[in-house]
Protein backbone atom coordinates (compact mmCIF):
# COMPACT_ATOMS: atom_id res chain seq x y z
CA UNK A 1 0.00 0.00 0.00
CA UNK A 2 1.13 3.46 -0.27
CA UNK A 3 2.32 4.96 2.81
CA UNK A 4 3.42 8.44 3.72
CA UNK A 5 7.01 8.67 5.25
CA UNK A 6 7.37 12.25 5.93
CA UNK A 7 5.26 15.36 7.69
CA UNK A 8 6.11 17.91 4.98
CA UNK A 9 4.04 15.22 2.51
CA UNK A 10 1.64 14.77 4.95
CA UNK A 11 1.21 18.24 4.96
CA UNK A 12 0.49 18.49 1.46
CA UNK A 13 -1.79 15.64 1.68
CA UNK A 14 -3.90 17.53 4.03
CA UNK A 15 -3.65 20.81 1.68
CA UNK A 16 -5.40 18.85 -0.79
CA UNK A 17 -7.72 17.86 1.54
CA UNK A 18 -8.80 21.15 2.62
CA UNK A 19 -9.20 21.97 -1.12
CA UNK A 20 -11.32 18.93 -2.08
CA UNK A 21 -13.48 19.33 1.28
CA UNK A 22 -13.77 22.91 0.61
CA UNK A 23 -14.83 22.78 -2.87
CA UNK A 24 -17.03 20.17 -3.55
CA UNK A 25 -19.99 22.41 -2.88
CA UNK A 26 -19.50 23.99 -5.66
CA UNK A 27 -20.97 20.82 -7.68
CA UNK A 28 -24.49 21.32 -6.06
CA UNK A 29 -23.74 25.21 -6.91
CA UNK A 30 -23.80 23.49 -10.74
CA UNK A 31 -26.81 21.60 -10.21
CA UNK A 32 -29.75 22.89 -12.25
CA UNK A 33 -32.78 24.89 -10.77
CA UNK A 34 -35.69 21.82 -9.25
CA UNK A 35 -32.88 18.87 -8.42
CA UNK A 36 -33.50 19.31 -5.19
CA UNK A 37 -30.21 18.73 -2.90
CA UNK A 38 -31.77 15.07 -1.31
CA UNK A 39 -31.80 14.02 -5.12
CA UNK A 40 -28.07 15.51 -5.45
CA UNK A 41 -26.92 14.10 -2.59
CA UNK A 42 -27.76 10.44 -3.87
CA UNK A 43 -24.96 10.90 -6.54
CA UNK A 44 -22.68 12.18 -4.16
CA UNK A 45 -22.75 9.50 -1.70
CA UNK A 46 -22.06 6.55 -4.45
CA UNK A 47 -19.44 8.95 -5.64
CA UNK A 48 -17.85 8.81 -2.69
CA UNK A 49 -18.07 4.75 -2.69
CA UNK A 50 -16.73 4.46 -5.91
CA UNK A 51 -13.89 6.81 -5.05
CA UNK A 52 -13.05 4.65 -1.86
CA UNK A 53 -13.15 1.70 -3.91
CA UNK A 54 -10.57 2.88 -6.86
CA UNK A 55 -8.29 3.93 -4.39
CA UNK A 56 -8.21 1.08 -2.24
CA UNK A 57 -7.81 -1.50 -5.70
CA UNK A 58 -4.99 1.26 -6.64
CA UNK A 59 -3.02 2.43 -3.93
CA UNK A 60 -4.21 0.41 -0.93
CA UNK A 61 -2.32 -2.47 -2.89
CA UNK A 62 0.82 -1.06 -4.55
CA UNK A 63 4.37 -1.58 -2.90
CA UNK A 64 5.62 -3.96 -0.15
CA UNK A 65 5.07 -2.29 2.96
CA UNK A 66 1.39 -2.55 5.24
CA UNK A 67 -1.32 -4.81 4.52
CA UNK A 68 -3.40 -5.19 1.06
CA UNK A 69 -6.46 -4.19 0.80
CA UNK A 70 -8.31 -7.26 0.97
CA UNK A 71 -6.28 -8.62 3.21
CA UNK A 72 -6.45 -5.54 5.46
CA UNK A 73 -10.56 -6.01 5.23
CA UNK A 74 -11.17 -9.53 6.11
CA UNK A 75 -8.78 -9.33 8.70
CA UNK A 76 -10.67 -6.50 10.78
CA UNK A 77 -12.39 -6.51 13.77
CA UNK A 78 -15.94 -6.24 14.11
CA UNK A 79 -15.57 -3.06 16.49
CA UNK A 80 -13.48 -1.70 14.50
CA UNK A 81 -15.48 -2.19 10.97
CA UNK A 82 -18.09 -0.80 13.27
CA UNK A 83 -16.42 2.13 14.24
CA UNK A 84 -15.42 3.35 10.64
CA UNK A 85 -18.70 2.48 9.56
CA UNK A 86 -20.64 4.33 12.45
CA UNK A 87 -18.55 7.41 11.40
CA UNK A 88 -20.00 7.21 8.11
CA UNK A 89 -23.49 7.68 9.47
CA UNK A 90 -22.45 10.75 12.16
CA UNK A 91 -20.82 11.97 9.40
CA UNK A 92 -23.83 11.33 6.61
CA UNK A 93 -26.30 13.43 8.94
CA UNK A 94 -23.88 16.44 9.58
CA UNK A 95 -23.01 16.67 5.74
CA UNK A 96 -26.90 16.80 4.80
CA UNK A 97 -27.25 19.39 7.07
CA UNK A 98 -24.30 21.55 5.66
CA UNK A 99 -25.92 20.76 2.42
CA UNK A 100 -29.00 22.24 2.97
CA UNK A 101 -27.44 25.02 5.31
CA UNK A 102 -25.62 25.96 2.04
CA UNK A 103 -28.87 26.55 0.13
CA UNK A 104 -30.28 28.29 2.56
CA UNK A 105 -27.64 30.54 3.57
CA UNK A 106 -24.69 30.26 0.62
CA UNK A 107 -20.96 28.68 0.65
CA UNK A 108 -19.81 31.69 2.66
CA UNK A 109 -21.21 31.24 5.14
CA UNK A 110 -22.43 27.63 6.31
CA UNK A 111 -18.78 26.12 5.60
CA UNK A 112 -17.23 28.26 7.93
CA UNK A 113 -19.57 27.87 10.14
CA UNK A 114 -19.81 24.23 10.20
CA UNK A 115 -16.87 23.22 9.21
CA UNK A 116 -15.37 25.60 11.85
CA UNK A 117 -17.19 24.36 14.30
CA UNK A 118 -16.38 20.89 13.32
CA UNK A 119 -12.47 21.90 13.54
CA UNK A 120 -12.47 23.47 16.75
CA UNK A 121 -14.45 20.23 18.71
CA UNK A 122 -12.44 17.44 15.75
CA UNK A 123 -9.03 18.86 17.02
CA UNK A 124 -10.03 18.72 20.72
CA UNK A 125 -11.42 15.06 20.25
CA UNK A 126 -8.76 13.93 18.31
CA UNK A 127 -5.91 15.39 20.60
CA UNK A 128 -7.29 13.71 23.75
CA UNK A 129 -7.00 10.41 21.95
CA UNK A 130 -4.08 10.44 20.07
CA UNK A 131 -1.96 13.71 21.40
CA UNK A 132 0.58 14.97 18.67
CA UNK A 133 1.88 18.49 18.46
CA UNK A 134 2.56 21.42 20.83
CA UNK A 135 -0.63 21.51 22.70
CA UNK A 136 -0.91 25.02 23.24
CA UNK A 137 -0.24 26.52 19.99
CA UNK A 138 -2.52 24.20 18.53
CA UNK A 139 -5.14 25.62 20.49
CA UNK A 140 -3.94 28.95 19.71
CA UNK A 141 -4.59 28.36 16.53
CA UNK A 142 -7.91 26.69 16.83
CA UNK A 143 -9.04 29.48 19.01
CA UNK A 144 -8.01 32.27 15.99
CA UNK A 145 -10.43 29.67 14.03
CA UNK A 146 -13.32 30.53 16.09
CA UNK A 147 -12.78 34.04 16.10
CA UNK A 148 -13.22 33.54 12.32
CA UNK A 149 -16.40 32.04 12.88
CA UNK A 150 -17.28 34.94 15.35
CA UNK A 151 -16.71 37.54 12.50
CA UNK A 152 -18.44 35.41 9.59
CA UNK A 153 -21.61 34.98 11.91
CA UNK A 154 -21.39 38.99 12.08
CA UNK A 155 -20.67 39.29 8.50
CA UNK A 156 -23.73 37.46 7.91
CA UNK A 157 -26.11 39.60 9.53
CA UNK A 158 -25.72 42.16 7.58
CA UNK A 159 -27.06 41.17 4.48
CA UNK A 160 -30.27 42.73 3.56
CA UNK A 161 -33.34 41.28 5.22
CA UNK A 162 -34.41 38.14 3.17
CA UNK A 163 -30.74 37.40 2.55
CA UNK A 164 -29.77 36.78 6.23
CA UNK A 165 -30.19 39.83 7.25
CA UNK A 166 -33.22 38.47 9.56
CA UNK A 167 -33.40 34.90 9.01
CA UNK A 168 -31.48 32.39 11.72
CA UNK A 169 -32.01 29.23 10.19
CA UNK A 170 -29.33 29.01 7.66
CA UNK A 171 -27.00 29.73 11.04
CA UNK A 172 -28.66 27.36 13.53
CA UNK A 173 -28.33 24.53 10.90
CA UNK A 174 -24.59 25.27 10.26
CA UNK A 175 -24.31 24.93 14.16
CA UNK A 176 -25.99 22.03 14.37
CA UNK A 177 -24.43 20.35 11.47
CA UNK A 178 -20.77 21.47 12.82
CA UNK A 179 -21.67 19.71 16.76
CA UNK A 180 -22.38 16.57 14.83
CA UNK A 181 -19.52 16.58 12.30
CA UNK A 182 -16.77 16.92 15.16
CA UNK A 183 -17.29 13.57 16.18
CA UNK A 184 -17.15 11.27 13.20
CA UNK A 185 -13.39 11.55 12.34
CA UNK A 186 -12.74 10.31 15.93
CA UNK A 187 -15.02 6.66 14.96
CA UNK A 188 -12.90 6.86 11.71
CA UNK A 189 -9.52 7.13 13.19
CA UNK A 190 -9.76 4.40 16.22
CA UNK A 191 -10.50 2.01 13.51
CA UNK A 192 -7.09 2.51 12.03
CA UNK A 193 -3.46 1.27 12.90
CA UNK A 194 -1.22 3.99 13.46
CA UNK A 195 1.55 2.36 12.42
CA UNK A 196 0.94 1.53 8.78
CA UNK A 197 3.94 -0.20 7.72
CA UNK A 198 3.44 -2.79 10.42
CA UNK A 199 -0.08 -2.51 11.32
CA UNK A 200 -1.72 -4.16 14.45
CA UNK A 201 -3.73 -7.17 13.96
CA UNK A 202 -7.43 -6.36 13.39
CA UNK A 203 -7.31 -2.46 12.97
CA UNK A 204 -7.28 -1.25 9.46
CA UNK A 205 -5.10 0.60 7.29
CA UNK A 206 -6.41 3.74 5.76
CA UNK A 207 -8.00 2.68 2.32
CA UNK A 208 -10.01 0.11 4.16
CA UNK A 209 -11.26 2.46 6.91
CA UNK A 210 -12.18 5.26 4.40
CA UNK A 211 -14.00 2.21 2.41
CA UNK A 212 -15.74 1.22 5.37
CA UNK A 213 -16.58 4.69 6.45
CA UNK A 214 -18.28 5.59 2.91
CA UNK A 215 -20.79 2.33 3.47
CA UNK A 216 -21.72 3.94 6.37
CA UNK A 217 -22.35 7.01 4.83
CA UNK A 218 -24.20 5.47 1.68
CA UNK A 219 -26.83 2.99 3.10
CA UNK A 220 -27.37 5.64 6.12
CA UNK A 221 -28.63 7.39 3.24
CA UNK A 222 -31.68 5.73 3.26
CA UNK A 223 -32.53 6.75 6.59
CA UNK A 224 -30.87 10.27 6.90
CA UNK A 225 -31.72 11.24 3.01
CA UNK A 226 -35.17 9.78 2.87
CA UNK A 227 -36.35 12.03 5.81
CA UNK A 228 -34.87 15.41 3.72
CA UNK A 229 -36.94 13.83 0.84
CA UNK A 230 -40.09 14.26 2.04
CA UNK A 231 -39.77 16.64 5.03
CA UNK A 232 -37.11 19.12 3.40
CA UNK A 233 -35.61 22.40 5.34
CA UNK A 234 -35.48 24.34 2.09
CA UNK A 235 -37.06 23.52 -1.28
CA UNK A 236 -39.72 21.25 -2.51
CA UNK A 237 -40.54 17.41 -0.88
CA UNK A 238 -39.54 15.15 -3.53
CA UNK A 239 -39.59 11.29 -4.15
CA UNK A 240 -37.40 8.45 -5.85
CA UNK A 241 -39.48 8.25 -8.61
CA UNK A 242 -38.09 12.11 -8.97
CA UNK A 243 -34.27 10.92 -9.16
CA UNK A 244 -35.40 8.92 -12.20
CA UNK A 245 -37.35 10.79 -13.99
CA UNK A 246 -35.83 14.61 -13.49
CA UNK A 247 -32.35 13.38 -13.76
CA UNK A 248 -30.20 12.48 -16.74
CA UNK A 249 -26.08 11.75 -16.92
CA UNK A 250 -24.70 14.90 -16.83
CA UNK A 251 -26.91 15.83 -13.57
CA UNK A 252 -25.81 12.55 -12.00
CA UNK A 253 -22.21 12.83 -13.15
CA UNK A 254 -21.97 16.60 -11.54
CA UNK A 255 -23.35 14.51 -8.10
CA UNK A 256 -20.87 11.80 -8.28
CA UNK A 257 -18.04 14.29 -9.07
CA UNK A 258 -19.29 16.07 -5.89
CA UNK A 259 -18.41 12.91 -3.75
CA UNK A 260 -15.24 11.97 -5.61
CA UNK A 261 -13.94 15.16 -4.97
CA UNK A 262 -14.95 15.34 -1.38
CA UNK A 263 -13.43 11.05 -0.95
CA UNK A 264 -10.23 12.01 -1.92
CA UNK A 265 -9.66 14.81 0.51
CA UNK A 266 -10.88 12.24 3.52
CA UNK A 267 -8.86 9.32 2.09
CA UNK A 268 -6.11 11.60 1.90
CA UNK A 269 -6.16 13.04 5.29
CA UNK A 270 -6.48 9.45 6.90
CA UNK A 271 -3.42 8.40 5.06
CA UNK A 272 -1.38 11.49 6.09
CA UNK A 273 -2.93 10.52 10.09
CA UNK A 274 0.54 8.14 10.75
CA UNK A 275 2.86 11.44 10.48
CA UNK A 276 0.73 14.49 11.38
CA UNK A 277 -1.48 12.77 13.59
CA UNK A 278 -5.17 13.10 13.92
CA UNK A 279 -5.37 16.18 15.42
CA UNK A 280 -3.53 17.70 12.99
CA UNK A 281 -4.96 15.94 9.97
CA UNK A 282 -8.24 16.92 10.51
CA UNK A 283 -7.47 20.30 12.12
CA UNK A 284 -5.66 21.17 8.28
CA UNK A 285 -8.46 19.55 6.20
CA UNK A 286 -11.10 21.34 8.15
CA UNK A 287 -9.47 24.69 6.45
CA UNK A 288 -11.96 23.69 3.91
CA UNK A 289 -14.05 26.84 5.68
CA UNK A 290 -11.18 28.81 4.10
CA UNK A 291 -11.76 27.66 0.78
CA UNK A 292 -15.43 27.68 0.73
CA UNK A 293 -15.98 31.36 2.24
CA UNK A 294 -13.22 32.43 -0.77
CA UNK A 295 -15.89 30.37 -3.18
CA UNK A 296 -18.77 31.92 -1.88
CA UNK A 297 -17.17 35.41 -1.59
CA UNK A 298 -15.41 35.59 -4.49
CA UNK A 299 -17.08 33.46 -7.58
CA UNK A 300 -20.21 33.26 -6.37
CA UNK A 301 -20.35 36.60 -5.06
CA UNK A 302 -22.99 35.73 -2.10
CA UNK A 303 -22.14 38.95 -0.26
CA UNK A 304 -22.67 41.24 -2.63
CA UNK A 305 -25.38 42.65 -1.73
CA UNK A 306 -24.00 43.65 1.75
CA UNK A 307 -22.84 46.62 2.71
CA UNK A 308 -19.26 47.88 2.13
CA UNK A 309 -18.42 47.92 5.39
CA UNK A 310 -18.54 43.83 5.45
CA UNK A 311 -15.53 43.98 3.32
CA UNK A 312 -13.42 44.64 6.32
CA UNK A 313 -15.02 41.83 8.23
CA UNK A 314 -14.68 39.12 5.52
CA UNK A 315 -10.75 40.56 5.36
CA UNK A 316 -10.42 39.59 8.94
CA UNK A 317 -12.63 36.34 9.21
CA UNK A 318 -9.92 34.85 6.02
CA UNK A 319 -6.96 36.87 8.08
CA UNK A 320 -7.74 34.77 11.41
CA UNK A 321 -8.09 31.87 9.30
CA UNK A 322 -5.09 31.39 7.50
CA UNK A 323 -3.65 32.79 11.10
CA UNK A 324 -5.14 29.69 13.01
CA UNK A 325 -4.45 27.03 10.27
CA UNK A 326 -0.60 28.38 10.06
CA UNK A 327 -0.13 27.30 13.94
CA UNK A 328 -2.39 23.90 13.30
CA UNK A 329 0.66 23.36 11.21
CA UNK A 330 3.86 24.68 13.53
CA UNK A 331 2.31 23.05 16.51
CA UNK A 332 3.86 19.09 15.16
CA UNK A 333 7.40 19.94 14.77
CA UNK A 334 7.55 22.64 17.71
Amino acid sequence: MFIVNSYTIAVILCVVTMLCWGSWANTLKMSPKGWEFPLYYWDYSLGTVLLALIFGLTLGNIGEEGRGFFEDLVQADTRWLGSAFLGGIIFNLSNLLIVAATAIAGMAVAFPLAVGLALVIGVVVNFIAESKGDPLILFIGVGLVVVAIVVNAIAYRKLPSGKGGTSMKGILISILSGIIMGFFFRFVAASMSMNFTSPEAGKMTPYTAVFVFSLGLFISNFIWNTFFMYRPVEGEPVTYADYFKKGNLKIHLIGLLGGIIWNIGMSFSLIAAEQAGPAISYGLGQGATMIAAAWGVFIWKEFKEAPRSTNWLLFLMFLFFISGLMLVIIARNV
